[in-house]
């Protein structure tokens, strides 16, 4: 599903910039585009972006619950 429509930003996008580590919301709107036109689309990316880092480090194994 299209997540950012003026640049063409992917659920997916956002997902594999986690995936490979993007510490940052910064970093996937550098490599994107995101969110540099109207920013309606800011709010979700960031929401899509902190659930896949969280399933990246509960995939390395960087973080275990209480």
């Amino acid at each position: 599903m299209y997540v950012c429509i003026c640049k063409q930003v992917k659920e997916r996008d956002i997902i594999d910039a986690a995936e490979r580590g993007a510490a940052h919301m910064r970093e996937v709107r550098e490599c994107t585009g995101l969110g540099s036109q109207c920013g309606k689309c800011a709010r979700y990316a960031k929401s899509v972006f902190r659930e896949a880092q969280l399933k990246a480090q509960q995939s390395a194994g960087l973080f275990t619950a209480a």
